[in-house]
């Protein structure tokens, strides 16, 4: 079968197109063909040894799939062979066929299409469960979401209205903020060249935001700190920005303010029930018609490294995919 596979730890260089063996699924995993494989930002951190759970070369990369069941290892009883799935391995999507364990997969619904699937674990579980669960963000809250046109930044501003706030998006561009005022941004702030500060103290009456939802660190993170509300909640997603902020922590004093990290593989280990109501409620949501994945590119699986540095260069806008044959 082919994969794409990573050899040495310095980037998505280093990722090649090859034939590999087969994988065989161990108790308690299924064997997946994969059809879609969303990319993450973080899959360019894996290729430089940079991830927070580590896998040493040879290895694969891709989180999120969506495909059909070829095997069911032993113990595997919820599953049958055929079957649809969306499933979340620790490593290994970016290929033909991927083994996961059977606890991080869900059925998938039958009208979603492949593509939808594998767009919607990551980047509409890390929004849900850092809005909905750490941040416990409530209706008529003032919601501001950093990078709003990107992967993880779209369903929050989604999930942000679904939850009953009001959402400030801020974004690069007129056009990546467009993209965030048709998945339903209330505000949208050009961060080129507006102060981010004034401008969220303008719009919320000199009182500041309830929650900020950063994926991209740096300068914007320090405009958060000093645009957030009397006990508002900073949500630290990750750092696309490239520079990991460091926190005066007397500033958090003066306002009573929490910054909460969300680490979002991590509840597949250590709390699995948040991560199963979580994908329970957004699934319910999907079959609704109140949220759905945007899909803004598909790549073929030959030109998974041609997405990756389309996502790391932070062009994209909603999510891009990998689509893995017929």
């Amino acid at each position: 079968m082919k994969a794409i596979v990573c050899h040495e730890l310095n980037g998505p260089a280093a990722l090649r197109l090859e034939e590999v063996a087969e994988p065989r699924p161990a108790p308690g995993q299924v064997r997946v063909r994969v059809r879609a494989c969303g990319i993450n930002f973080a899959d360019s951190l894996i290729t430089r040894g940079q991830y927070q759970v580590q896998q040493e070369p040879p290895f694969s990369p891709g989180f999120e799939v969506a495909g059909d069941i070829l095997e069911l290892g032993e113990g595997v009883t919820q599953f049958a062979v055929g079957e649809h799935i969306i499933a979340m391995a620790p490593h290994g999507g970016y290929a033909e066929q991927v083994v996961a364990p059977a606890s991080r997969c869900v059925a998938m619904p039958a009208d979603m299409p492949y593509e939808h699937g594998a767009a919607f674990p990551v980047v509409f579980g890390t929004s849900h469960i850092a809005l909905w669960h750490r941040a416990r963000l409530q209706a008529g809250e003032m919601l501001v979401v950093h990078g709003a046109s990107g992967g993880v930044g779209l369903t929050a501003v989604a999930i942000g209205k679904q939850l009953g706030a009001t959402v400030i998006a801020t974004a690069s561009s007129p056009e990546k903020l467009e993209v965030a005022r048709q998945h339903g941004a209330d505000h949208l702030l050009n961060t080129s060249h507006e102060d981010i500060r004034l401008r969220i103290k303008a719009l919320t009456e000199g009182r500041g935001a309830d929650v900020i939802y950063d994926p991209v660190g740096g300068d914007l993170f320090t405009a958060s700190l000093r645009s957030i509300a009397f006990e508002g909640r900073i949500l630290v997603i990750g750092f696309a920005g490239g520079t990991v902020p460091q926190i005066p922590a007397n500033h958090l004093l003066v306002k009573n303010v929490d910054v909460i990290g969300l680490n979002w593989p991590a509840y597949a280990e250590r709390h699995p029930a948040v991560m199963t109501e979580s994908f329970q409620i957004l699934l319910e949501w999907y079959l609704a018609g109140a949220i759905q994945p945007y899909v803004s590119e598909v790549y073929p699986l030959e030109q998974a490294v041609d997405a990756l540095n389309h996502v790391v260069s932070r062009k994209s806008t909603g999510k891009v995919v990998i689509a893995v044959g017929n």
